[in-house]
C-alpha cells in the first residue's frame, strides 16, 4: 500500500525559501550548500527532490501547492516526465488515474502497451486495468487490430489520463 505522503510546510514558508519561474524551483536564499538562484533540489529516481528541516519533499508537490494552495495525496505528470514540473503539466490524479498515464514497461515485447503474444492461444491478447483489476478484452489475429482495439478501450475507460505508453501521449 502506497503512505501518505509527508505534510508540506506552509506556503509561507515555501515563498521564503523558493521562487518558482517556468516549472523550475530556484532557491531564493542560500541552503546548506546550495546557492541563492539556483535550482533547488536534487535529482533522483526521475523526480528532483529538496530537503525543508531534515525531511525530503518532492520538487512537483511544492509547486502544485505554491501554484494550487493545496496539495492532494497523488499528482501526475501529463506527459509522464517527472522532471517537467510545469504547473500545467501536474494534475490531480487517484492512483488508479496515474497508473493508466504509466508508460509502457521495458520488459514489453510488443511494442504495444496492453498486448502480447499468446503461443497456445496462437493469437495477440489485449489486456487493460480499470478498476484495480486487468481484464482482457479478447484475442486477434493481428497485432495492429489488437492495438486498435485496445486503444479505443484506453479512450473509453481511461479518459483524460489514456497514455499508449510513450513519453509523450
Amino acid at each position: 500500500m502506497r503512505s501518505k505522503p509527508l505534510p508540506l510546510p506552509d506556503v509561507e514558508k515555501l515563498n521564503n525559501l523558493f521562487v518558482l519561474q517556468e516549472g523550475i524551483l530556484f532557491n531564493k536564499v542560500k541552503r546548506k550548500m546550495s546557492a541563492a538562484g539556483i535550482e533547488a533540489g536534487t535529482q533522483k529516481n526521475g523526480y528532483r527532490w529538496v530537503k525543508i528541516d531534515n525531511q525530503r519533499y518532492a520538487v512537483h508537490r511544492i509547486i502544485f501547492f505554491m501554484t494550487h494552495g493545496f496539495c492532494p495525496d497523488l499528482i501526475d505528470h501529463i506527459d509522464g516526465n517527472g522532471l517537467n514540473n510545469k504547473p500545467n503539466n501536474l494534475r490531480v490524479a487517484t492512483l488508479s488515474e496515474n497508473k493508466f498515464n504509466q508508460k509502457i514497461y521495458k520488459n514489453n515485447t510488443s511494442g504495444v502497451k496492453g498486448v502480447y503474444w499468446c503461443k497456445p492461444k496462437n493469437g495477440w491478447i489485449a489486456q487493460i486495468s480499470t478498476n484495480n483489476r486487468r481484464r482482457t478484452l479478447g484475442k486477434f489475429k493481428t497485432k495492429d487490430l489488437a492495438e486498435e482495439f485496445i486503444d479505443l478501450a484506453r479512450i473509453m475507460l481511461h479518459g483524460e489520463f489514456a497514455n499508449k505508453g510513450n513519453v509523450n501521449a
